[in-house]
This record gives structure tokens, C-alpha cells and sequence, in this order.
């Protein structure tokens, strides 16, 4: 199940909500435990039974790590939590990579295993590890009421798209929180708007980057168009899905951490990721970049822990060389930033958002490649270096058609809107008339939304491969 369904829209949260807010406190984590395992086993029944043994071994050794603080039996229930979270998604997300590699090495022809991706493990493995932890450095107390840790780490509002919820963001919540309306009815608008990117902006995208990619008629503009289209969708469809998790987590009476903070008006790259998928940058900086000695240490290992920490954070997010590339492109940028480049782009603010587009835009056509020969084409592409003419009827009748979505992508991926909106409520007759018109306008994203999802219009999910 995804957010973006009628199904989830009108059958699945409607009664989710109903059944919570009808029960008493003492019964509220378990609806919500519930209401995640149903919502996780809806298309694949069988993987929940990873979940649970996962949220079981984490429960169990979080426990055991706890009571035998500062001595080695501490430490050794957090190898074996670790290598069990590890392995599990180790096992399902990269065996059959690992394979194919091997295969093309020896020259061996061993069988894959073949296995679908469970939805949201890498998130949820993520959870876990940083509970565990965190209890063994003594950040937060081991979770003693399995429901309530249960509730955690299944929780549906973040477990397919993240953000990355750590157990000492919501431990208090967990046991203790306020519903408030005006946190529910902030809830029901950040959702809203969350639903509004993914449908209305990222999906219409999806479609243009789906038409360049079936097309044989390619050029040099057709490929910046896709390039332009490929961004904005990742974008919009990340942070929409965020937006989502946030606002369902503050109906709920959570407060989860953000996620996205218009990254592309960043100055430099260490800006960009300080803005794009924050809480998956921070998680890499406190539980592997700072462990590794962070920036502390020689300039030689300090260019190491960078390498790693990229290589895993593209390795996370699928298993393929691309993915890995695109992680090591940041890292080397990151590098050359730090000991060369960001001193002399300090006086132009053009020029380092220029410099930032540009290789963000080719970072994501690596990401949003099959393969890296695949990737290294349409880069050449793009930069003219094949043999694709500058432009082509189709490539002109595909700007122009969705010029106007195109605009409002990028206009809506800078802070401006949100500014000009935020700044009426200064203005006492416009406030008023805010008031009245944004419920309005809400109501009219829900409808226009569903008429999308009824239409059967294009709605592709890009998690299946985190």
C-alpha cells in the first residue's frame, strides 16, 4: 500500500484515524501498531514475518545491551543485533548483486536468488540499528514495553520513505504526547501538500522522463529536458512523500524530524547535503562518518572516511555500481570542495549555484540510470559529445507541452512561495482572507488528487529499490 492510492486515501487512514482517536491512551500505540502491520503486509503478507522476528531481536538484545552496560556482554549483544539487521538486508537487497559480480569475475554461472525487495527494510534497519546504539553509548534507555517498541519501528506514516526516525526523536512521544486540533489540522495540510507534490508535480514529470526514455528520437535538448524532469521528480517525490509521513506523524501526535529544505538553492555541495534527505545525512555523520574520526583526523584519513561513508550512502540506496557512483561523485566533489574549489566560488552566488545544479543534475541522471555505461552516455549526451542532433521536432513539441509544469517545479523547489504565502499572514485583511481560502484550496488538491488516482494516471513508486 501507498500513500498515494485510493485506497489508502479513503478506506485505510479514515478508519486508522477513527479507531485511535475512539480508543483510550493505553490502547493507542497498539492501534497504530495495527494499523502497520496491515499496512506493511498488504502487498507482500510474507515479509511481515521479517519485520516481526527483526522488531523481536531488537527488543530482546536492546534489553540485554542495557543491563549489562560498560561490560563486554554490552558489546556483544550490539555485534549481534547489528549483524542480524545487517544480514537480513544484506541477504535480500544485495545477495543477487554480490552474485552477479562474482559470476562475472570467476566466470561462474551460480543462480540468483531472485528475491523481492521487502519494502521500507532499509529504513527500518536503520531504526534499529541506531536504537541499539544509542543504548549502548547510554543515549536513551532500552524500550521495556515490546508494543510500544513495536509501534516504532513499524510505524506506516515513515516506514517506506523514511524520514529516518530515530527511537530518541519519539521516545518521550511514545509513552507521552498532546493531540491537539491545530496539530492535527497542520497534520492534514502538510499531508495534503506532501500528496499535491507527488501527484500533481512529481508523477506529471514521471510521465516526461518515461517519454524520453521509450523515445527514439532523442537530442541534445530532449536530453536536458529529461535531465530537468529527472531532478525535479526525485525531488518532488521525496520530499512530497515526506511531507506526507510528517503530517500523518503530527495527526498522530508525533513530531518527526524534516527531511528536505529546498536543497536546490544550495551553494555549494556540503550546503546540498545539509538540505536533501537531512535525516539520512545525519545518521551517516553520527553512526559511521563521526565513529571513523570524521573530519579530526589527518587530511589522508579524512579523504578515507569520506569515500566510505559516500560509498555506503549510495550502496543504501540500491544495490547497483550506479548507485555506488553516485556516491562516490559526491564524495570526490565534497573532497575538492574542502581543499580547493569552495574558496574561490565564495564571492559569486551564481556561479556556485550554477556549479551546484550542474552537478546535481548529473548526479540524479546517474541515479536514475540502469546501468553506469548508460549513465556515461547520457551524460555525453547531455554535454553534446554524442552524435544526437541539438534539437528535434519531438524534443521542441515536449518542452513546449510541459513548459508550464516544468515552471512551477522549479518555482516550487525554491523558498519563495512558502515566503510570499507565510508573509500575508502580517497582513491583517489578507490573513482573513487566508484563512478562508486555504482549507478551500486543500479540499481542491484532494479532489483534483483523486481524480488523478481514479483517472489511473501515472503513479510509479521509487522506493522498491531502498
Amino acid at each position: 500500500m501507498i500513500f498515494s492510492s485510493i485506497t489508502f486515501l479513503y478506506y485505510f487512514i479514515p478508519w486508522v484515524v477513527l479507531l485511535y482517536f475512539l480508543v483510550p491512551w493505553h490502547l493507542k500505540n497498539s492501534i497504530l501498531l495495527l494499523a502497520s502491520l496491515i499496512f506493511y503486509a498488504w502487498g507482500e503478507p510474507l515479509y511481515l514475518i521479517y519485520m516481526l522476528v527483526s522488531i523481536v531481536q531488537g527488543y530482546i538484545l536492546g534489553i540485554l545491551i542495557e543491563k549489562y552496560c560498560n561490560r563486554w556482554q554490552s558489546k556483544l549483544f550490539l555485534i549481534s543485533t547489528t549483524l542480524f539487521s545487517l544480514g537480513l538486508l544484506v541477504y535480500f537487497k544485495y545477495a543477487d548483486f554480490f552474485i552477479v559480480n562474482f559470476n562475472a569475475v570467476t566466470g561462474l554461472s551460480l543462480p540468483l536468488l531472485k528475491f523481492t525487495l521487502p519494502i521500507g527494510i532499509s529504513f527500518y534497519t536503520f531504526q534499529l540499528l541506531s536504537y541499539a546504539v544509542d543504548i549502548y553509548r547510554g543515549k536513551v534507555p532500552a524500550q521495556k514495553n515490546i508494543i510500544n517498541f513495536a509501534a516504532y519501528v513499524a510505524m506506516f506514516p515513515q516506514l517506506v520513505a523514511g524520514p529516518i526516525v530515530r527511537y530518541s526523536d519519539i521516545a518521550i512521544q511514545l509513552n507521552i504526547r498532546r493531540h491537539r486540533l491545530s496539530d492535527i489540522a497542520y497534520g492534514v495540510r502538510r499531508f495534503l501538500i506532501g500528496l499535491s507534490k507527488k501527484i500533481l508535480i512529481a508523477n506529471v514529470l514521471g510521465e516526461l522522463v518515461a517519454v524520453f526514455k521509450s523515445s527514439d528520437d532523442k537530442s541534445v535538448l530532449f536530453v536536458w529536458i529529461y535531465a530537468f524532469a529527472c531532478t525535479l521528480q526525485i525531488y518532488f517525490d521525496f520530499s512530497g512523500y515526506s511531507d506526507m509521513a510528517i503530517g500523518l506523524g503530527k495527526i498522530f501526535g508525533f513530531c518527526f524530524p524534516e527531511n528536505f529544505n529546498y536543497p536546490y538553492i544550495s551553494g555549494s555541495i556540503s550546503e546540498f547535503w545539509r538540505r536533501w534527505h537531512m535525516s539520512l545525512g545525519k545518521w551517516f555523520r553520527d553512526y559511521l562518518y563521526i565513529p571513523l574520526g570524521g573530519n579530526r583526523v589527518s587530511t589522508w584519513k579524512w579523504i578515507r572516511n569520506i569515500l566510505i561513508v559516500w560509498m555506503a550512502t549510495g550502496f543504501w540506496h540500491g544495490a547497483s555500481w550506479n548507485f555506488i557512483l553516485w556516491g562516490l561523485l559526491f564524495a570526490i566533489l565534497l573532497i575538492i570542495e574542502k581543499l580547493w574549489i569552495l574558496k574561490y566560488l565564495a564571492d559569486s552566488k551564481i556561479v556556485k549555484h550554477i556549479y551546484v545544479l550542474f552537478f546535481v543534475i548529473v548526479s540524479f541522471i546517474i541515479f536514475d540510470s540502469q546501468t553506469v555505461r548508460g549513465a556515461f552516455e547520457t551524460v555525453g549526451d547531455m554535454l553534446g559529445l554524442g552524435a544526437l542532433p541539438f534539437a528535434t521536432i519531438q524534443s521542441i513539441y515536449y518542452l513546449k507541452s510541459y513548459a508550464v509544469i516544468l515552471i512551477i517545479a522549479i518555482i516550487g523547489a525554491t523558498p519563495y512561495p512558502a515566503k510570499l504565502w507565510n508573509k500575508l499572514d502580517n497582513m491583517h485583511i489578507a490573513a482573513n482572507i487566508k484563512n478562508i481560502l486555504e482549507p478551500l484550496f486543500l479540499l481542491l488538491y484532494l479532489l483534483v488528487c483523486t481524480s488523478f488516482l481514479v483517472d489511473g494516471s501515472f503513479n510509479p513508486f521509487l522506493y522498491f529499490r531502498f
